[in-house]
Parts: structure tokens; sequence; C-alpha cells
């Protein structure tokens, strides 16, 4: 024994006898052995957060530090994982235990006794430095999980295995100026310290998520960061959910931090469940999941945020982009607010500690794309989107302040939208995208290059309803010109026929950009033809029945496959609209 418990406050315990022991190691907590870390030292005494229920426990009961840091485990067996906030298995667990954790467990993080068919991609002879591959495992059917030298060591491989090897197991040694190394495919690292890269880049192109409101009103980069704020009931989960199944990312990192157990029931069942649409196998072959539901120890969910960032860098530094979804940095700030408290430091704004927004920037700097630590051009990234759930919708509350400051892309999403059914709900008026005149080269050599303008249209037809909604409130829609009465009605079909999706729908669920393009193409020419049919005197009760104005709201249920439809749909628009002519040979010239 090396230490004792003088005081037990809920998760907090203080120990006395703990001078030789340093911050943020992990000790074992009386004869149960529950798991802690040491996240404050006065003196020999130190301030433990117990990540497991302190219920029992007293004091005189024994504390010993393991001197090692919260760290997790690294190596085959990630992908397709249910860990909790300090990545024990769930799903070992469950099999050995039954459905509720027992205090005091001891399970290895990942089966140290499954064997998996290591491939070399090295020589015996070859030169190697921290990050170059030693080979690989095809851990699942999509995803080729590499092996790669360990930070710090640099060397000649003098022996290199092949075939079936425990991730425990030697499978190379490298001669370094030290020694021999021996080198297994389990590595380990402290989850508050951010793995090193070689050189960190300026994200230029977007992360694909076939959500048309984020892909082409408010893009976000790859190796970006975004929040989603909004309040309850406006969709956050399901809007993290769209982007976990569709984003173009290689690995997908799913934190469910502090959320409902039926939320996080949902996502356990639905994910294994779901056919990736890159590759169609299902979801989990490339995803890690997180669980970490409202009724778990608090101090597990504040670990569970620096848990998934880690394994998130792991997967980057292998040349994978990488998406991290943390649903929600709320719960992990309130996390943060009750181990502050029962620490009696000083509370800052609404109780939150002064540190809040420090802790939230090192979650999201974390983030970005790198040049990974490698002897060739290998890069990764790690893009973050970070849920955040303030009371009451308030945003001028302090964890989305402190939010709004570090990301560059803001979803917010409304209760009024959500309200009238219309998903996803994110506001138009309210959100932005710093990195959108970033990637406008981008979708100009990818998607069309005249995307660019369609955007600016969407954006400027939205903008011009709000103000004229303002006049129509005081005087009626009746009072406005046919030329604004026109706007208000592409605005319209601007909101529900390309802004509204389907998340449920097989077709509606996934729009690629080029589909994007075509689907906002077809309302910008309507509302462009439309302008010069009315100057030539046409009727504006007859431009906006068209039987054509059907085609162009059900234009989002047209199969990625079958594009050629959108060029009928404008032949047909354009001939409709000249039909308009009455004998005036301005609208017969459209």
């Amino acid at each position: 024994m090396q230490g004792k418990i003088i005081k037990v406050s809920g998760p907090l315990i203080v120990a006395e006898n703990m001078a030789d022991a340093k911050m943020y190691d992990v000790v074992r907590v009386s004869e149960k052995k529950l798991i802690g870390e040491i996240i404050e030292l006065r003196g020999d005494k130190a301030s433990i957060q117990v990540y497991e229920e302190t219920g029992g426990l007293g004091p005189g009961e024994g504390v010993e530090s393991t001197g090692m840091p919260l760290s997790v485990e690294l190596a085959p067996g990630l992908i397709g994982g249910i860990f909790d906030g300090i990545q024990r298995p769930l799903t070992r667990i469950a099999a050995v235990y039954g459905d509720r954790i027992a205090r005091g467990i001891s399970v290895d993080n990942l089966d140290h006794d499954r064997e998996w068919e290591f491939i070399p991609l090295a020589k015996v002879g070859d030169e190697v430095s921290a990050g170059d591959f030693l080979g690989y495992v095809q851990e699942t059917p999509v995803v080729q999980h590499k092996i790669m030298v360990p930070y710090g060591v640099k060397g000649k491989v003098t022996f290199l295995g092949s075939g079936a090897y425990k991730i425990t197991q030697t499978v190379a040694k490298i001669q370094t100026e030290e020694g021999e190394r021996e080198v297994c495919m389990l590595t380990r690292w402290p989850v508050r310290r951010g793995r090193p890269y070689r050189e960190k880049l300026s994200p230029d192109m977007p992360m694909i998520t076939g959500q048309r409101v984020i892909d082409t009103l408010f893009p976000v980069a790859r190796g970006g960061v975004a929040a989603v704020p909004g309040p309850f009931g406006s969709g956050k989960t399901v809007v993290q959910h769209q982007l976990a199944k569709w984003a173009d990312a290689d690995i997908i990192v799913y934190i469910g931090c502090g959320e409902r157990g039926n939320e996080m029931t949902d996502v356990l069942n639905e994910f294994p469940a779901l056919k990736d649409p890159r590759t169609g196998e299902a979801l989990m072959k490339r995803t890690v999941l997180i669980a970490n539901t409202s009724d778990m120890p608090v101090a597990a969910r504040e670990a569970s945020i620096y848990t998934g960032i880690t394994i998130a860098e792991y997967f980057r530094d292998m040349g994978l982009n990488v998406a991290i979804m943390a649903d929600s940095t709320s719960r992990w700030a309130e996390a943060l607010r009750e181990m502050s408290g029962r620490l009696e430091e000083m509370p800052g704004e609404e109780g939150y500690p002064a540190y809040l927004s420090s802790r939230l920037a090192e979650f999201y700097e974390r983030a970005g794309i790198v040049k990974a630590l490698a002897s060739g051009e290998r890069v990764g990234s790690v893009t973050a989107i970070g849920a955040v759930s303030p009371a009451g919708g308030d945003l001028s509350e302090p964890v989305a302040q402190a939010t709004l400051r570090i990301v560059k892309v803001f979803w917010g999403l409304s209760a009024n939208l959500a309200y009238r059914r219309h998903f996803p709900a994110v506001d138009w008026l309210v959100s932005y995208s710093l990195y959108a005149d970033r990637l406008a080269a981008w979708y100009e050599r990818n998607a069309a290059p005249d995307f660019p303008k369609l955007r600016a249209f969407a954006v400027q037809i939205l903008q011009e309803e709000a103000e004229l909604q303002e006049i129509v409130r005081l005087v009626g829609a009746d009072s406005l010109s046919p030329k604004d009465r026109l706007t208000l009605e592409t605005a319209k079909s601007v909101r529900e026929d390309f802004l509204h999706q389907n998340a449920f729908h097989e077709t509606d669920t996934y729009t690629s950009v080029a589909k994007q393009c075509r689907m906002l193409r077809l309302i910008a020419d309507f509302h462009r033809l439309g302008l010069a049919a009315l100057a030539a005197g046409a009727p504006y009760a007859h431009l906006i029945n068209l039987p054509v104005r059907e085609k162009i709201g059900r234009s989002k249920y047209i199969a990625e496959e079958e594009a050629g439809q959108f060029d009928a749909i404008a032949e047909e628009m354009k001939r409709e609209i000249r039909a308009l002519d009455g004998g005036n040979a301005g609208v017969e010239g459209i």
C-alpha cells in the first residue's frame, strides 16, 4: 500500500502519503482495485478522480499508484470495438460479467489472445524511424491496420516476422544506438498528450458528407473543426449519425459522451446493421464506438473525449482520414464542472471552471491535416465535429461561446425549423463556415465550374426572403411586386426542395456533390428564366403553377445513376416557360 484515503466526495477522493506520485498517474483504490487518476497534488496529498462508483469507500483504505498515466492500447482489434470512456471493452465485459460493469474488474482493453496475420512491408536491413511501416494486418475487409515503428525508435531492422501473431508478441527487432529493441503490434499512448507529427498543413479540400445544407452552404474542411449546437429535440444526434454514416472518411470514431442510455442503445443497435455506401460492407468495419452514457461515472465522461481523439490520431498517423464525432461536449463540460466543484476550485461563469476554454481548445486543436512522422510523404487528417447542448438552446452560455471561439464551422440548429419538420434543422441565417472561400477552388475543379455562383445564389435568395418576410408580416404578400413574389417562391424551393433532406429515405439520405449542383442549378435557372418571363409580360400565377415545378421539387429523389433526368427537366422547364408567350415575343426568345 502506498497511500491512504482521508476523504471521499462522490467520484473524488483525497489520499495522503502520495508524495512520490505524479500528476495524471493512474491509481488503484482500496481492495476493490477501483481505477482512478490523480488530478491534483498538494504536498503529500493527492486528489483522485475515480472512474467507477465509489459507494462503500471510506477513510483508511489503501491507494496504490501504477506510475503510469491514463493510456489507451493501440493495436489491431480497435475497429468495430465498443469501449467505455477509459477504453474498457464493453462487449467482452458483457460476455464475462453480464450486462452491468462490475467494480474493480481487470480486463485487457484489447484482446491479447487473438492471433492476427502479420504481413511485412519492410525488409531486414532497412533503416527505419518513428512512424515507418513495418507491416500490416488486414483487420477488416476495408481497413489495413498498419504496424508502425514506435515513437522514439530509430535504427536498422534485424528481424521481421510473418504469419500469425498475438498483439503482444514480437514481430520485429530494431538495432538502435541504445541496443536491440523488440517491437510488437501493441503500443500504448497517454490520452492527454497529442501524438507527434512532422508538419500541420492548411486544409484545402472538403470532407464530403452527402448532406446538402452542409456540403453546399456550410462545408467543413478535411482536417477542420465544426460545432453542432442546438436545443433539445432539434436533431443534433441525427445530424451526427448522418455524418458518421456518409462522411468520406476512412475511419469513424463516435463518442457518446454523457448521452441518454436509449440514444446510445439506438447507436449500438443501428451501426452494426448499417451498410457502408463506399464499400458495401457493414459500417462497423471502419468504426470505433465509445459509449459513456449519462448514468456512468461522471469522471469517465471527462476521459472519453481524450480516449476518442487519441485513437483518431493513431489512425491519422497511418495516412488515413478520420472523422471524430463527440456527442456532446456540453455533457463533458458538465463533468469538468462537477469535478472542479468537488476540488473546491474558484468557479468561473455559471460554475464552470476557469480553464473550460483552454480544455475545449486542447481537444479541438488536436484535429487537423498533418504530415505524419515517417520517412516518406504521408498525409493524414482528423476532422472533429462536436455537438453542443446548451440548456434551453441558449447560445450565450459558456460552453457554446467557448466552442464558437475555437471552431471554424457553426451549424446552428433551430427549434423552430425542427417543429416545422424541416430536417436537418440547420438555420441558414445564423450558421456559417469560414472554410467556404478556401474550398471554392476545389468545388470548381471537382463539382462544377459554376458551383461558387450557385452557392452565392442560394445564400442571397435566402437572405432576400428573410428581408421580404418582414414586409409580408406587415402588409401581406399581395402587396409585393411579381418579382419579389417570385423571389419568395424561389426561396421556398431552395428551403423545401434543396435544403430539406430525409435521413430515412433510401435515395434522399445521401446526395453527391455533382447531384447537389444539378438540383441547385434547376432552381437557379427557373428563377432566372422566370424573371425574364415576368419582364416580358408573362402572368405570375401561370409561371409559378407550371407543371415542371413539381418535377424540380422531386428531383431530390432521382437516383445518382440517373443524372440524365436533370437535363430532361431543364429542357421541359424552358419549353413550358416559352409556352407562357401569349403572343409576346419576349418570352419566346428565352
